[in-house]
């Protein structure tokens, strides 16, 4: 518990909110929310540890907690599944188990948590869930991009939704735009960080797929690639493009 107590982090627009809200007044929304965000990221952080998922960094912000695991991006799907989705799960189990403790305002706030990380933006975890079953759709490499963009869209809309309702909106909007920035601009370094770890080390994947280049390979599965007429194993493939010096 130590050790996941040093690895939190809190973000300046979270103390930003906090000193808005305590001039508001609104002191039992506050701890509404806390509550439910603290009870949500258990959910992602109780599972990750189930699944021995290295805990990076827990970010505390103004709409919820973010926890960065060091994992391999050739992780199951399954799993990041399961991660992305159990903080929802512990958070509704804990408002049915609750409900009738708290007032009226506990309900509203509870739902707006829910719906909001269901939001396919980047870093929610709707953004995470959807990129999951993006892969199992299409290759990976289109994935990244295509959550990138969808990300780009949704903050657009909202902001031109909301931006007249709450004009708090405008600051986790930057946040979120901030983030999607930076996953777009990562995208090939992710990308050559997933075939680096295809390379070095030896996934055991049920499905297989033939394909005739890198961008078509998918998460979830092992390869034979055909190329100049002739079908060759994924780690051949790779081993030409990462040891220049072996001769294959």
């Amino acid at each position: 518990m130590k050790n996941i107590l040093n690895k939190i982090y809190i973000h300046p627009l979270f103390i930003l909110f906090i000193f808005i809200y305590i001039l508001l007044g609104r002191f039992r929304i506050l701890i509404y929310f806390m509550l439910l965000i603290i009870v949500h990221e258990l959910g992602h952080i109780l599972l990750g540890i189930y699944f021995k998922w290295k805990i990076n960094k827990i970010i505390i912000l103004p709409f919820g907690m973010l926890t960065k695991f060091d994992i391999d991006i050739n992780t199951k799907l399954i799993e990041e599944f399961i991660v992305s989705i159990s903080g929802i799960i512990f958070q509704y189990i804990f408002y049915i188990l609750v409900r009738n403790n708290f007032s009226y305002h506990f309900v509203y706030i509870n739902y707006f948590i829910l719906i909001f990380n269901l939001i396919p933006i980047i870093p929610l975890d709707g953004s995470k869930i959807l990129n999951i079953i993006i892969n199992k759709l299409t290759n990976f490499y289109n994935s990244l991009y295509i959550s990138s963009i969808i990300s780009f869209i949704l903050i657009l809309i909202i902001n031109i939704i909301l931006f007249n309702i709450n004009k708090l909106i405008l600051i986790v909007s930057i946040f979120l735009f901030i983030e999607t920035i930076k996953n777009y601009k990562d995208i090939k370094n992710i990308f050559n960080k997933f075939l680096l770890e295809r390379y070095l080390k030896k996934y055991r994947f049920k499905h297989l797929k033939k394909i005739n280049n890198v961008y078509k390979m998918k998460k979830d599965y092992r390869h034979i690639f055909y190329t100049h007429n002739k079908c060759i194993t994924e780690y051949t493939f790779l081993l030409k493009m990462f040891d220049f010096n072996r001769k294959v």
